[in-house]
C-alpha cells in the first residue's frame, strides 16, 4: 500500500466503528467509512468534541450535526496547493486526501519528463489531480460532467495561484468527450481517471464501473501520444481490485512498452499507527 503520508493540513485522528475523526486544516469532522468494521476506545473527548459529525440514515443519505456554526468554506494545502473544503450534504467535503501520494507521483513524472507534458484528467472532481499536473508544468484537460464541480476545481486554481496555467476546462460526458478528441485528432501524453462506481448515463442508461471499465481505457487509448508517459486509473469500487485494473492496463496497452504497477492507497491513523485503505490504483508509465 502506499500512504500519503505529506500532509500537515489533515489528518485521520482515529478510526472506530464504521467512522474515522478527522482534522481538515483546525476543523474536525467525523464521518462514516464502512471499511472500519473494527471497534476502539471512543470515550477520547475529541470524538465527542468533533465540530461536525455526518449521520448516516439507515434509508440512505444522511444529515450533518454541527457542535458550532462552522464557516461556508475554509482553505487547507499539500505542498504548493491550496484547496477549498466545504461540508457538502453527501458528506464528501471536496476532497479526498490520499490522492496526495498520486498527485506527488505524477508530479513527478512530468518535471522529470525533459518535455512538455499534455494531460487529460477524466471524472476530474475538483482538481486535485489536475493542480498537481498544473503546478509540475504541463497543460492540462480537465473534464466533468458536473457544472459545480469544475467550478470548484476552477476555484482551486485560483486560491492556489494557477489561474494562468494552461488549463482547459471542460464539462462534458466523459466517453463522449474522449470519442470527439479521437476524430479531433488530439493527443495527450498521459491520462488519468477517477470513474465512478455507479452512475447513469447522458441518455439514463446505467453505468457500472466493473463492466464499463475495459470498454473505457480501451477508448483513452485512442488519444494517447506516440510517446507516453503515464496512464493512471484510481478507483472506489470495492468489487474491483487493484491487480485486475493493472491486468486491463497490461491489455489495452500491451504494445506501448512500459511498465505496469497496482496497490492500495491509503492515509495514515495517528491514534494507532496503522494506515486506512482508502481506494486502488493502477499505473502504466514508461
Amino acid at each position: 500500500m502506499r500512504t500519503a503520508n505529506n500532509w500537515k493540513d489533515y489528518i485521520i485522528l482515529d478510526t472506530s466503528d464504521g467512522e474515522k475523526l478527522e482534522k481538515w486544516g483546525d476543523i474536525s469532522l467525523v464521518r462514516p467509512d464502512p471499511q472500519i468494521i473494527w471497534k476502539t476506545d471512543r470515550s477520547d473527548s475529541l470524538w465527542v468534541r468533533a465540530d461536525g459529525h455526518y449521520h448516516r440514515s439507515d434509508k440512505g443519505g444522511g444529515q450533518w450535526e454541527f457542535r458550532k456554526k462552522l464557516p461556508e468554506s475554509w482553505n487547507i494545502s499539500y505542498r504548493e496547493l491550496t484547496f477549498n473544503i466545504r461540508p457538502t450534504g453527501f458528506k464528501h467535503t471536496g476532497l479526498f486526501p490520499e490522492q496526495a501520494v498520486n498527485w506527488d507521483f505524477m508530479a513527478d513524472k512530468i518535471k522529470n519528463a525533459g518535455r512538455e507534458i499534455n494531460v487529460l484528467n477524466l471524472f476530474a472532481y475538483t482538481g486535485g489531480a489536475t493542480l498537481a499536473c498544473a503546478a509540475a508544468g504541463a497543460s492540462v484537460c480537465h473534464v466533468d460532467a458536473s457544472k459545480g464541480m469544475v467550478q470548484w476545481a476552477r476555484d482551486n486554481a485560483a486560491v492556489s495561484g494557477l489561474s494562468d496555467k494552461p488549463i482547459r476546462w471542460i464539462v462534458d460526458d466523459c466517453e463522449k468527450f474522449i470519442a470527439r478528441e479521437i476524430r479531433r485528432g488530439r493527443r495527450y501524453d498521459a491520462v488519468i481517471m477517477d470513474p465512478p462506481s455507479y452512475g447513469r448515463g447522458p441518455g439514463g442508461e446505467v453505468w457500472k464501473l466493473e463492466n464499463c471499465v475495459y470498454d473505457l481505457v480501451k477508448l483513452c487509448s485512442g488519444v494517447l501520444s506516440d510517446d507516453p508517459l503515464f496512464f493512471l486509473i484510481n478507483s472506489y469500487t470495492t468489487g474491483l481490485s487493484p491487480s485486475v485494473m493493472g491486468y486491463i492496463l497490461g491489455s489495452v496497452l500491451s504494445g506501448k512498452g512500459g511498465s505496469i504497477s497496482f496497490d492500495e492507497i491509503g492515509l495514515p491513523v495517528r491514534s494507532t499507527g496503522m494506515t486506512l485503505p482508502c481506494g486502488s490504483t493502477a499505473i502504466w508509465e514508461k
